[in-house]
């Protein structure tokens, strides 16, 4: 595989991640007591799976970096694909007007 559909092909998984993981998430701990683990739980979700894109896919990170920089790289970029998911959702329940 070519180090640039590599490079799509993470980026298409982690930015489909982030979008659903908010929802996913939300759906099964948006309880009384559990509410406020919502973005937490969301976060550490996106950082392994950027984690196992960045194993998976070595074009994610600068060429003949070790197995763990790949990993922490990857989790970094998970994260940012959750920050982008969660701007989606609350772009989509706040509207652009703020009204």
């Amino acid at each position: 595989m070519s180090k640039t559909f590599q490079r799509v092909i993470g980026v298409v998984i982690l930015l489909g991640a982030g979008a659903l993981s908010l929802p996913v998430t939300a759906l099964f701990l948006d309880g009384p007591g559990t509410e406020n683990w919502i973005l937490p739980v969301q976060a550490s979700l996106m950082a392994v799976i950027g984690a196992a894109c960045g194993l998976a896919l070595p074009a994610l990170a600068p060429t003949g970096a070790f197995t763990a920089v790949r990993a922490l790289i990857g989790a970094g970029w998970g994260l940012l694909a959750g920050m982008v998911g969660l701007l989606i959702f609350w772009f989509l329940l706040n509207g652009l007007g703020g009204a």
